[in-house]
């Protein structure tokens, strides 16, 4: 099972921010205040789908295709996501 990196507080449900990174080869810590970069901050299912987008070269005829949904769900679902990275990016300003 693959460890997922939690984008949300699971005591209160607030969103989570990074305070150190370590580097294994050097073993250098960094310490601060960092965001989690935006492509984190979406669930699971839009970061799939944002993959599979890519790798149908932005074909939503495609997408269609290979998700068996109809084409105007799958835009729908393009719209959602569009919707939801505007929102998170007027939250991080």
């Amino acid at each position: 099972m693959e460890k997922k990196l939690p984008i949300m507080c699971p005591g209160c449900g607030g969103s989570l921010m990074v305070k150190s990174l370590y580097c294994e080869s050097c073993e250098t810590t960094i310490s601060g205040s960092f965001s989690l970069p935006l492509f984190l901050k979406l669930g699971q299912k839009e970061q799939d789908f944002i993959m599979e987008f890519v790798q149908s070269s932005g074909s939503l005829k495609q997408m269609a295709k290979s998700l068996k949904l109809s084409y105007p769900t799958v835009r729908n679902m393009l719209d959602d996501l569009i919707e939801k990275i505007t929102q998170l990016k007027t939250e991080d300003l």
